[in-house]
């Protein structure tokens, strides 16, 4: 099972530096910010999902698929009962939802969804040292642009020992398939002290071969890997900062793009 995100594609958005790349996902970040309408978010997602096919990058999202799903999901049925509108669409008791309480649910699902998606673009055209020499010469501390890259390199692992405690447990006879939802989900109670422990040993072990290479997060660096900023690196920074200053334009000054105003 491959548990990391980078697909080594070869298309131009894996050719891009990696500080355009981490300040064209911050732009896009802002751009979902500027906008709490379900039509502006939905045309930023779809933005989004353009340039993951130019990426080649879609298998991420299909592996991801329910977590995206989930996000929007989860969004759009809670937000409606918290937020107030003045068009009533259905009323129980206290409870009650409107037309712009519904279609500011729908916004903030796709305001997550496409936040997920932006991120994992990144990481699936982006080597963890790349991404690492990315955040330093954006002028990130050592010691943050190395804790961020050491977190990323735990995840996947920790989710690679996890699917292989579940598989070991499953191949002596653990049922994880019969009973209801909440049964099955506390079955995986059990089975996270030994992924804690194996957590662990990870941690001790890496501290331990950082302190026997004498590591020090002050000490100055060199980098074999040198960055260079080519006239497309800029070109795609320059159109998506048009395209954010566009948005926040009609958000701003022409008053589009919010459902409920005064919300972000």
């Amino acid at each position: 099972m491959n548990i990391f995100l980078f697909l080594d594609r070869g298309t131009w958005v894996h050719r891009l530096d990696p500080r355009s790349k981490i300040v064209a996902v911050l732009l896009l970040f802002s751009l979902c910010l500027a906008f709490n309408h379900p039509l502006y978010l939905g045309a930023v997602s779809l933005g989004i999902l353009a340039l993951a096919v130019s990426a080649r990058a879609l298998v991420n999202f299909w592996r991801l698929r329910f977590i995206l799903v989930l996000l929007f999901v989860f969004s759009a049925l809670l937000w409606p009962f918290f937020a107030r509108g003045t068009t009533p669409l259905w009323e129980w008791g206290p409870l009650s939802v409107t037309r712009e309480s519904l279609l500011y649910g729908l916004a903030m699902g796709l305001r997550l969804s496409s936040f997920v998606m932006a991120g994992l673009l990144l990481l699936s055209t982006t080597r963890n040292e790349e991404l690492t020499h990315g955040l330093i010469g954006l002028g990130i501390p050592y010691p943050v642009a190395f804790a961020f890259s050491t977190a990323l390199r735990l995840i996947p692992t920790l989710a690679g020992a996890g699917a292989t405690i579940i598989q070991a447990q499953v191949s002596r006879g653990l049922d994880l398939q019969s009973g209801s939802i909440f049964r099955r989900m506390g079955k995986f109670i059990p089975q996270a002290i030994p992924l804690f422990i194996y957590a662990i040993r990870y941690t001790n072990l890496l501290a331990m071969a950082l302190e026997s290479r004498g590591f020090s997060p002050g000490a100055k660096r060199t980098f074999y890997y040198e960055l260079r900023m080519t006239p497309k690196d800029y070109g795609v920074i320059f159109v998506l900062g048009a395209i954010l200053a566009l948005g926040l334009y009609l958000r701003l000054g022409a008053g589009l793009g919010a459902v409920i105003p005064g919300r972000l």
